[in-house]
């Protein structure tokens, strides 16, 4: 039909599922690379796939079984296929999206027999994460041995990572303009008439200029400004 989905009819012509990063995106989960045109997908081992060069091929045995008319792995599956594909940081915030999309739980990924690198996953996994960005700074700065914790609430609002009793690191998007900008200011204010200390960041610094997100926790924390009074 004219409206098909042109992933799925691409995957049917080939003989596979889509998976991985792919299946993740349509599943609305944060993934770190938005914009490649590769379309991920799984087979069984063995099968015989029409390969083409926009397509990577992700062979292994699906730890809960596809149907033969399927077109998408299911999210056990597509966490797997992630946890062999991506970097250990962006695979996890994926399978944490995954979570706090509520897609799938902690308790339920623990019966499923994982490979070493998806078990060390699940190890570092938490449900709390709703962007990846505040999964990439739990993970970079764990050598702190800090508490770290993220989407807490405080005065009314929850902060996007809190490091220690009173460090609050906020991360910007692209929507913080207008309305929203005007209350992320009010909501900073009142954090530090609480004596919170307050650091904000944008995406892109996050992501391309990482030493620079670092060295400002790392001087706050050096003056003790993730502890209480």
């Amino acid at each position: 039909m004219p409206n098909a989905d042109p992933l799925a009819v691409q995957a049917i012509r080939s003989g596979v599922v889509i998976s991985c990063v792919s299946q993740a995106l349509r599943l609305g989960l944060w993934v770190h690379d938005t914009k490649s045109s590769v379309l991920h997908v799984a087979a069984a081992p063995g099968s015989a796939v029409r390969r083409t060069p926009e397509m990577k091929v992700h062979w292994f045995k699906p730890l809960v079984p596809r149907h033969p008319d399927v077109v998408a792995d299911p999210i056990v599956n597509v966490l797997a296929a992630v946890a062999g594909c991506e970097p250990f940081e962006r695979a996890l915030a994926t399978w944490e999206s995954a979570m706090n999309k509520n897609l799938v739980t902690l308790a339920e990924l623990r019966g499923f027999p994982w490979k070493p690198r998806a078990r060390r996953l699940l190890d570092a996994a938490t449900p709390f994460a709703d962007a990846g960005l505040e999964t990439y700074l739990r993970v970079r700065l764990g050598w702190l041995r800090l508490p770290i914790t993220v989407q807490t609430w405080i005065a009314g609002h929850r902060v996007d990572v809190l490091i220690g009793s009173r460090l609050v690191v906020q991360i910007d998007g692209g929507h913080h303009v207008g309305a929203q900008r005007a209350e992320d200011i009010r909501h900073d204010a009142e954090l530090r008439l609480m004596g919170y200390h307050v650091i904000r960041v944008g995406y892109h610094q996050v992501i391309e200029q990482w030493e620079y997100v670092q060295d400002l926790i790392m001087r706050a924390v050096a003056q003790g400004l993730h502890r209480a009074a």
